[in-house]
């Protein structure tokens, strides 16, 4: 069963993050922390089934509401705001001592963003960096690029992609992770949006989808912690 944890991340707010357990007969031996995005918190449906499906599959999950989504707020926080609940919810999970765990972090576009500027400052030894939908830039707005900083990560980085995402295509993305001198690896869910949503007549399940896409994030992880 998933447990609550308490983090403080100021002397008199704290947000709630949710422990998936590897239930796995063959566990990784790897703590992921996932955030999620701008527009839904860490109870979306989304942001559970990619957590139980992570925890299904051996690699201890992570989930966590950035202080905005904890007191019932739509509009995210400042960025430094967003980067100190996240830096927070990182020290919490190791000082308790969940497990003797190799960790990961990444999230949903937003969250996985304000992963990827944490480990840039290369403050954390970290396993890898997970991206579900890394938001390249605002929809429609491609030369706002929010891609400076990952030159600057030294951990591994998986970036599942759908190929109609709004927020960076892969074919924008590409050129911008080949250049980066750490290891990269970009997954490429075909027709799929910003959500990994594809339409119907893809003749596709969406459960399958996702599936896919959970079954390839633990290889990933378990390849990683094999190979470093």
């Amino acid at each position: 069963m998933p447990e609550l944890l308490n983090v403080r991340f100021s002397p008199h707010d704290t947000v709630t993050a949710t422990v998936y357990p590897a239930t796995a007969q063959d566990q990784a031996k790897i703590t992921l922390i996932l955030a999620h995005g701008a527009g839904a918190g860490q109870a979306s449906e989304f942001m559970v089934h990619f957590a139980t499906g992570l925890s299904a599959r051996g690699i201890e999950t992570v989930t966590f509401n950035f202080y905005y989504k904890e007191i019932g707020r739509k509009i995210p926080d400042q960025n430094s705001k967003l980067e100190l609940c996240y830096r927070s919810v990182i020290d919490t999970v190791l000082a308790k001592k969940i497990s003797n765990n190799r960790l990961a972090i990444g999230g949903k576009s937003m969250g996985g963003r304000i992963a990827s500027q944490l480990a840039a400052d290369g403050s954390t030894e970290l396993l890898g960096l997970v991206f579900l939908g890394y938001p390249l830039h605002p929809p429609g707005k491609p030369e706002q690029l929010r891609a400076a900083h990952l030159a600057h990560i030294k951990a591994p980085m998986l970036f599942v992609q759908g190929s109609r995402d709004a927020f960076g295509t892969p074919d924008e993305l590409r050129p911008i992770i080949d250049a980066i001198a750490a290891h990269t690896d970009l997954y490429v869910i075909d027709r799929a949006d910003h959500s990994f949503k594809v339409p119907k007549s893809t003749r596709v399940t969406q459960n399958d989808v996702y599936t896919t896409i959970l079954d390839h994030i633990a290889r990933w992880l378990r390849q990683a912690a094999a190979t470093i």
